[in-house]
């Protein structure tokens, strides 16, 4: 007897599959849209697979701005049945996100990142619900604006640490950036003091590192057709799950490892207070307790350092490129602070022209282009378009930043943009409404990087110079604006020249590190 071929039998069972969901698909759009509205614009599906090639995997905010000029700014595509829509306004983020977020604070499933990777313990990729809130309400408590308050001298003491290693190894600047927010965030919420390499440190960035590149929505088709995931290590294509191992590996290490020695030095009755401890303590043993203190301490630590390296980096590469910007800074430094000591959290309020350098950073490189994708948990109806359950809602943040009615000529750096009068104006749209998410998502952590941004860069303005570097030749090294692709984007590693402005700045930064550890022992 004959049989047909095997990839006949595949094919028409996949087709069958398909059509099978297409029409419950189409069936339940008919109940849920009982007025016919139309859904929001965007590239015409092809069969089967939809807009699939019109998922960019990499620098999606950029795909995405170019459909808005042609689409608009709410824009519709479909994948396998999987309805997606990239806001390319604050306006539509606003209206959505923020006055509607009852509907649109959940997260759609991410299988890569969550189920096989094991993000799933990071509450900013929990379903909204009561687990979601446990952790979410942990985190509050700990880095609102008035907490972080309590943090500054352990940043001001990592900032300080990070200037002293660049007067000996200013090569290294990306390392140092990296390590001095690790640091900081780890001694904050474990209590733990990191001065070289950390093996839990290096954990940490291993795990971010796999998370800024599979959290990005369309970076691997195992989010679009999560039956992937059964897909054997072995079998022929699967990178994708051999990675995911690796991944996961890292993070358990940095989940597991720092919160053990805690508990451990609980144990022994020794360590120190740190937020880690305090909550255990709260806990009493609870093993849900206990589970939830390990999953925001660790997901405080990921977050608290990635989003500020990416913004001082950002910073750097800025001054190379804008000499006058940075001398401008200088100058204000020096009339309000003087040449003899480094600037101080108190001394913020005096220098908006620093204020206007951390705004214009994050708006021009934001750390986080796309944010990270909600999810509709109810029909909606938007400016005359169907908004149906499930969709994805996709927020550029990068496209809102770049907006050039709120700023003129929007891709030069410009920090006097958010200036009048020498003073920081209202009026200009603040780059934090898009920077940091929006509605019920938005980064519970941005007061920490704003803390820490400003300690950083007004210390490193007021003790260096940062420029061009030179090559063996005497040639000045030249640098481009290049940006790496993911959820989380940094600047793509540069060279660059970092001196002293005077033959004072050592014995400056030492002063302010012996100051530290006094203020830190009290």
């Amino acid at each position: 007897m004959l049989y047909p071929p095997w990839h006949l039998v595949v094919a028409l069972c996949l087709t069958y599959v398909f059509l099978h969901f297409q029409v419950r698909h189409w069936r339940r759009a008919r109940l849920s849209n009982p007025r016919r509205l139309p859904l929001p614009p965007g590239p015409i599906p092809s069969f089967l697979i939809g807009n699939l090639r019109d998922i960019p995997s990499r620098y999606p905010w950029l795909k995405y701005s170019a459909l808005a000029k042609q689409y608009g700014d709410i824009v519709h595509v479909e994948v396998f049945g999987k309805h997606i829509l990239i806001l390319n306004s604050l306006e539509g983020a606003v209206d959505l996100c923020e006055k509607r977020s009852h509907i649109y604070s959940d997260r759609p499933r991410m299988p890569m990142v969550g189920e096989m990777m094991g993000w799933d313990i990071n509450f900013t990729l929990m379903p909204y619900g009561p687990r979601w809130r446990r952790h979410r309400r942990l985190f509050h408590q700990n880095f609102n604006g008035a907490a972080v308050q309590s943090y500054i001298p352990v940043q001001a003491m990592e900032v300080h640490r990070m200037m002293q290693r660049l007067l000996s190894t200013p090569e290294d600047l990306f390392h140092h950036i990296r390590q001095s927010f690790a640091a900081a965030i780890m001694r904050v919420t474990y209590g733990m003091e990191v001065q070289g390499p950390n093996r839990h440190v290096k954990a940490a960035e291993d795990a971010m590192k796999g998370f800024a590149d599979a959290a990005a929505p369309g970076a691997y088709l195992v989010d679009t057709i999560p039956i992937l995931k059964y897909v054997p290590a072995w079998f022929p294509g699967a990178t994708f799950v051999r990675k995911a191992q690796e991944w996961r590996k890292s993070l358990n290490e940095f989940v597991n490892g720092p919160f053990l020695l805690v508990k451990n030095d609980m144990a022994a009755g020794t360590g120190v207070p740190s937020i880690c401890r305090t909550a255990l303590e709260k806990a009493r043993g609870s093993a849900e307790e206990d589970s939830i203190t390990k999953n925001t301490c660790a997901m405080a630590f990921a977050g608290g350092s990635d989003t500020t390296t990416s913004t001082i980096q950002s910073f750097f590469l800025a001054m190379v490129l804008h000499p006058e910007i940075q001398k401008k800074a200088q100058e204000q430094i020096d009339s309000v602070v003087g040449r003899d000591r480094l600037p101080e959290f108190s001394d913020r309020v005096s220098l908006p022209y620093v204020e206007a350098i951390i705004k214009e950073t994050l708006r021009w490189q934001p750390a986080g282009p796309m944010g990270v994708p909600h999810q509709t948990t109810a029909d909606d109806e938007y400016k005359g378009y169907h908004i149906p359950k499930g969709a994805m809602i996709l927020i550029n943040a990068w496209s809102i930043l770049n907006d050039d009615t709120a700023y003129p000529d929007p891709f030069a750096y410009n920090p006097e943009r958010f200036l009048k009068d020498g003073q920081i104006n209202p009026n200009v749209r603040d780059p934090e409404v898009a920077a940091f998410g929006f509605g019920r998502r938005i980064c519970p952590g941005r007061h920490l990087v704003s803390n820490g941004a400003f300690l950083s860069i007004a210390s490193i303005l007021a003790a260096f110079d940062i420029s061009h570097a030179i090559d063996e030749h005497g040639n000045q090294i030249e640098v481009e604006v290049r940006m790496t692709t993911g959820i989380l984007s940094y600047p793509e590693p540069f060279k660059c020249s970092i001196r002293p402005r005077s033959e004072t700045v050592p014995s400056m930064i030492q002063q302010s590190i012996d100051r530290d550890f006094e203020f830190l022992r009290v």
